[in-house]
């Protein structure tokens, strides 16, 4: 069982590396992107690392484009450098972005993250109305209910594998739901989803990929054919800047839905879940006084980040005394940026009273996430429902404690009663 990270910040020797890119700033960071199983209570503390002595606010990673297999990264740690990132669409563009798409040869984008403002914001109004907090405020009731049907399923049973019986399936089944999806695609989707953001497999991501898209071009025919009252039916008879909505625009935002809704949350719930099991004071804190919980929400967002985002450079420009050129990518690690002590005091503490808490792990700027609201909405509902029915719950003394710290969390996390 692995129970700590090979963490090294030397420079490392690849055949990859740009010429513009000083071989002093290359860096392995795989133990920084959630790539290697730790046993820590607190699955981050390894970025701590940034922060410390003369590590160079920027560096430079192989191999670390999603969806795009071999192409490296400059990588910036820093909160400002973060926001930089993230809020200037002049300078970084979201083109190409998560577009596991291109791994076999689809040129369409993923909407709305793939398209740059000002055409950015066409797509959000389109979109907004179904994820704004009136739309999440409707969908509660049927929330609740998802939520509760799962607890009824363990809670006599004084014990739950929370990753895997609740967490796994709450949040996919509320999306599946929205979107319009049959339910009995579940472990379909998540087993095409798994082999496209998590298995580091070419041959499989790909046939994972022609899988869900066959599927869910088949199922856009039958919507437009007869559309439905979801999600997806409202897509594909939509509008965009006032025209009619295109194939390419279709099956581009409901690929990039789909990829989104299956395991943000759960992964989230499962690293909230796992925290309060280790913290018994933590979790009679939340019990005691429920208010707290939508701050605490917060923080625990905050304190586990799951995906370090990429920019595509627009043009060349000087950033700490380096030459970065059009058509390079930038990586915020939000994984360090969301602990940096500059921005966040006692970073490393988990706060629920933490004010002007602006963390980065839905992201920022315009491509903030578009299903913010949906997903506090669900933390929330999760917490205050078991905290309502189920006893107070410890970490199994036998459970493994494996977690990776990024969007793959932890598979399991046993619960005991």
């Amino acid at each position: 069982m692995a129970t700590q990270l090979k963490v090294e910040l030397d420079p490392f020797v690849v055949d990859n590396r740009p010429d513009h890119v000083p071989a002093e700033l290359v860096r392995d960071l795989r133990w920084a992107l959630g790539n290697f199983p730790v046993t820590y209570d607190e699955p981050y503390k390894e970025t701590q690392i940034f922060f410390e002595g003369d590590v160079p606010p920027l560096l430079w990673t192989p191999d670390a484009v999603a969806g795009h297999p071999g192409i490296g990264a400059w990588v910036v740690t820093r909160y400002q450098d973060i926001a930089r990132v993230y809020q200037d669409a002049e300078l970084f563009s979201t083109e190409g972005v998560a577009a596991f798409q291109s791994m076999i040869g689809e040129t369409w984008p993923c909407i709305p993250l793939g398209i740059d403002p000002p055409d950015h914001m066409k797509y959000r109004t389109m979109l907004n109305p179904f994820f704004s907090p009136k739309a999440i405020d409707a969908l509660e009731q049927k929330i609740r209910a998802s939520a509760n049907v799962l607890i009824d399923s363990f809670i006599d049973k004084g014990t739950v594998d929370f990753a895997y019986d609740f967490g796994r399936v709450y949040p996919v089944r509320v999306f599946m739901d929205l979107m319009g999806f049959p339910f009995t695609q579940f472990e379909q989707f998540l087993e095409w989803e798994n082999a496209i953001l998590h298995s580091h497999d070419f041959e499989l991501a790909t046939m994972a990929l022609r899988g869900i898209l066959a599927y869910l071009r088949e199922f856009i025919a039958e919507q437009r054919a007869n559309p439905g009252p979801d999600l997806a039916g409202k897509i594909v008879t939509g509008q965009v800047g006032g025209r009619p909505i295109t194939d390419d625009e279709i099956i581009g935002t409901i690929f990039f839905l789909w990829l989104g809704g299956l395991d943000t949350v759960a992964s989230t719930l499962a690293m909230i879940f796992r925290r309060l099991g280790l913290d018994m004071a933590m979790q009679q804190k939340l019990r005691a006084d429920p208010e707290l919980i939508p701050d605490a929400v917060e923080e625990f967002l905050r304190v586990q980040p799951l995906v370090n985002s990429h920019r595509l450079v627009k043009r060349e420009f000087e950033w700490y005394g380096q030459t970065i050129k059009q058509g390079d990518w930038v990586m915020a690690l939000v994984t360090a940026g969301n602990f940096d002590p500059a921005e966040f005091d006692n970073p490393r503490e988990v706060r629920f009273d933490r004010q002007g808490n602006r963390h980065f792990t839905l992201a920022g700027g315009p491509h903030r996430c578009l299903g913010s609201h949906l997903a506090r909405r669900e933390l929330r509902v999760a917490l205050e429902e078991f905290f309502r029915r189920v006893p107070p719950f410890k970490l199994a003394a036998n459970d493994e404690r494996l977690i990776y710290p990024g969007l793959r969390s932890a598979r399991n996390v046993r619960l005991v009663w």
